[in-house]
């Protein structure tokens, strides 16, 4: 692994921050106080191709990789937290699972869409009884001649509202261990049956499109099931670990954002005759920031690494997202400290920050459940 990106790698960081810093920035404190999706943007990102960034160009995509994705959340994330949610959950959620396990003609018909911006990718896995018990899922599907009809409900769903198909799990029978069976199903938005409605009103994140769906008889074609029917379960965690990349990239844009501002403010704030920034206590503040903040980067960037070539990375991405995502909330709330009482007005913008990166401590799977899959890893538990 080297530690310097490619040209690449360093050429999509950069457009990807040049049309962040321009055209979303501006917009973070309007879109997060009506709590409004900016489309606009999201079709001019299509355009640019960073929607299609980890996906090869037979399906619509820029042909980069896992490292190059997660550059682009970082810089997405920096001018705006849920601008960067909706924008990973995009890619990571609701069109990867299409390019790891659909058929040819899945991905002509649904991942090439997705990877060029003409519709967003979302995926239906969370439920109000499943959350952190992905596999107490509830959704159910049953089989009648040539289609599945799907019943359930799922929660707090990113982008749905404005996604041509969401890819939503189901239990479509019971195992001889008696665990569930459990598939992944592409449903069209317009199916009969098929009600979307986004009406959370958000602590955070509020720039991104948060739905909660009912399905009632919805029936989708045999040929609408995701990989192998079998194992829709393990589809879906791998496809989680993946996502954990994502998230702890969007983590550390949030707090590099939340940092640089907080720098800058100690050099102008002066208080008994000299600027803040002199103080050893918000010296070692910024020393404590910038030190976790490249460390949570490195570890984003090694588990981007090893999923790009064919490694075992279940491990690292949850040690990127447990690391990064309290790492954030923790410079964010200095970065109020420093600011002192401009901090905690709108318009200094680190307080949303730190609303925004509370989530991420939450989705993707809470701080608690990735110390759980740390530990399975480490051999402990079951």
């Amino acid at each position: 692994m080297t530690m310097t990106l490619t040209k690449d790698q360093t050429m999509i960081r950069d457009m990807v921050r040049q049309f962040a810093r321009k055209e979303i920035a501006p917009l973070a404190i309007e879109l997060d106080k009506e709590s409004r999706f900016a489309s606009d943007i999201f079709k001019k990102l299509g355009e640019l191709g960073v929607l299609g960034i980890p996906f090869p160009e037979k399906y619509g995509g820029s042909g980069g990789d896992t490292i190059s994705y997660a550059l682009a959340v970082e810089e997405i994330g920096y001018a705006c937290g849920g601008t960067g949610l909706s924008y990973a959950a995009a890619v990571s959620l609701g069109a990867s699972p299409i390019y790891y396990y659909g058929t040819e003609k899945q991905k002509e018909e649904h991942l090439t869409p997705l990877a060029m911006g003409q519709s967003l990718g979302a995926f239906g896995l969370t439920e109000p009884n499943a959350g952190s018990d992905a596999g107490g899922t509830q959704t159910k599907a049953r089989l009648e001649g040539e289609e599945y009809v799907i019943n359930g409900e799922k929660c707090w769903i990113t982008n749905a509202e404005y996604s041509r198909t969401v890819i939503v799990t189901a239990v479509v029978g019971q195992r001889e261990n008696g665990k569930k069976k459990i598939s992944a199903f592409i449903v069209p938005t317009d199916s009969p049956g098929f009600k979307i409605s986004s009406n959370y009103d958000k602590m955070g994140v509020r720039a991104s499109n948060t739905c909660e769906l009912i399905l009632e008889d919805v029936r989708v074609p045999k040929e609408n099931v995701l990989g192998d029917p079998e194992k829709g379960f393990s589809q879906f965690l791998y496809t989680l670990d993946g996502g954990r990349i994502s998230i702890a990239a969007l983590a550390v844009g949030i707090a590099q954002a939340a940092f640089d501002r907080a720098l800058a403010y100690s050099k102008e704030r002066k208080q008994f005759g000299t600027s803040i920034s002199s103080f050893q206590a918000i010296q070692f503040k910024l020393a404590d920031m910038a030190m976790e903040i490249e460390l949570a980067r490195t570890m984003v960037q090694k588990a981007a690494y090893l999923k790009d070539n064919g490694k075992p990375f279940g491990k690292e991405a949850a040690y990127a997202k447990l690391f990064a995502s309290e790492m954030a909330t923790r410079t964010c709330n200095q970065a109020i400290q420093i600011h002192g009482g401009y901090g905690y007005m709108k318009e200094y913008e680190v307080e949303r920050m730190l609303r925004d990166a509370k989530l991420l401590e939450i989705g993707e799977g809470t701080s608690e459940i990735q110390r759980l899959v740390i530990a399975r890893h480490l051999g402990l538990g079951r």
